[in-house]
């Protein structure tokens, strides 16, 4: 099967790049599969920065090795489409896969851009390929004003034709329960799948719990920091933490949202005499088993939420428990994928100190959360997830196969039986 894979894509480090490299590596595994990027054109700016929020030389200009990469898009670009359809067209793939979340073409201050790049799932379908959305979040589930996003009932307009059009892909996949039900009652969707996020690695790494509070209990926070993503409360909260658990140490990873520049930099300067406190930027690849392996806790201290937590999955994967704002989102998460999660009422500095201390002073409770979330992990591999989304191709190619690549231009405008083909309600999850 030949897969054009539409993402962002290492080294840039715009949204999704990390999970599409899992994906793209999981999917390299299978010898059946043959595997194009169209990522996007990089530019300096895109590029992984260091703790001084410099590019990384040594990745800067380098392709990642045994990637098929084509890079065709531009960020912020209303001809993103028409530039997709052409390589698309050139390559002739089986399957047209895009990685998205709503900004993935542009920035919010792009508005007509970032749609435009929307359209081209249902352009691709109009010319005759499969195509699939990996959707990672649904604006209808984020709260618009805490993102700090301005003319909110106007942006809400125009997300629900974003997200119907987005619907016009032979197949839409979601990660959350809600999100589907969402898109089933009000835009009567039946071409919704429901995936899992997944952890990031072919197999977990079980718990060593040798290596954790000894001798520091480590807090780890990690993320893009700026909008949803803030570090005030977790600020706020550690000091309380720090008088009943002295050997505790919070470590701050991650850069800078790119509509955020210097939000990470502050909080770091206002911050920084603390010496139980480290700031450390961006985190190499090959630091994060290490990192995570020596983590008691992790905790989410956002103030909304725009999806499933990354972060999350990678506590998973490494057994580590976490503590999470009380967002329906991670709720839902939580619920859907077994994970063990203490939540604090969101924004309240007080409330997370306490439950990180009650974590922080119980091996048990931390032994007992860790057990439970490698265990989630053992269920949603990337290997895992990806073989459900091959099965689905493989069925959906089965059971359209005069259709699948049809040669004419607009296949399902032929005949009312194609316009109103429908695919199964979810996708089966392990």
């Amino acid at each position: 099967m030949k897969i054009c894979l539409v993402t962002a894509f290492p080294p840039s480090g715009r949204q999704l790049n990390e999970y599409a490299f899992h994906l793209a590596r999981e999917l390299q595994r299978n010898s059946l599969i043959s595997l194009t990027i169209l990522g996007d054109r990089l530019t300096e700016y895109q590029w992984a920065t260091d703790e001084r929020g410099k590019p990384l030389s040594n990745r800067k200009q380098e392709e990642l090795p045994d990637f098929d990469v084509i890079r065709c898009w531009d960020f912020n670009r209303l001809t993103n489409p028409w530039r997709l359809l052409r390589t698309v067209r050139q390559l002739n793939p089986d399957v047209v896969w895009f990685n998205l979340v709503y900004s993935t073409f542009a920035t919010p201050e792009h508005p007509m851009a970032a749609f435009s790049g929307l359209t081209a799932p249902a352009l691709m379908r109009a010319f005759g390929y499969y195509t699939h959305v990996t959707l990672h979040h649904i604006l209808e589930h984020v709260d618009l004003a805490g993102a700090g996003v301005r003319q909110e009932k106007l942006y809400r307009l125009g997300s629900e034709f974003a997200t119907r059009t987005l619907l016009k892909a032979n197949s839409v996949s979601v990660l959350l329960s809600g999100y589907r039900r969402t898109l089933s009652e009000k835009y009567a969707a039946e071409n919704v799948l429901l995936g899992t996020h997944g952890i990031f690695a072919h197999r977990p790494v079980p718990p060593d719990f040798a290596r954790r509070g000894n001798p520091d209990q480590r807090i780890l926070a990690i993320g893009h920091w700026g909008t949803y993503k803030r570090l005030e409360t977790l600020m706020e909260a550690f000091p309380k933490v720090l008088q009943e658990v002295p050997n505790a140490r919070l470590i701050i990873g991650g850069a800078n949202h790119h509509t955020k520049p210097g939000y990470w930099e502050g909080i770091r300067d206002a911050n920084g005499a603390n010496p139980r406190i480290e700031f450390r930027g961006y985190i190499a690849e090959e630091t994060i088993p290490d990192l995570f392996q020596t983590t008691s806790v992790v905790v989410t201290p956002y103030d909304s939420a725009t999806g499933s937590s990354g972060p999350a999955h990678q506590a998973c994967e490494y057994g580590v428990p976490i503590v999470s704002a009380d967002l329906p989102d991670f709720r839902n998460m939580a619920e859907d994928e077994g994970m063990a999660i203490r939540f604090y009422r969101t924004g309240d500095a007080v409330d997370l100190a306490e439950k990180l201390i009650t974590l922080l002073k119980s091996q048990e409770d931390q032994r007992r959360m860790a057990e439970q979330n490698f265990s989630a992990a053992i269920r949603m591999t990337m290997s895992s997830v990806v073989r459900h989304y091959l099965r689905w191709f493989e069925l959906a190619r089965r059971r359209h196969s005069r259709r699948f690549r049809s040669p004419h231009p607009y296949p399902q405008f032929r005949t009312p039986a194609v316009a109103r083909e429908r695919s199964p309600r979810a996708m089966p999850r392990s």
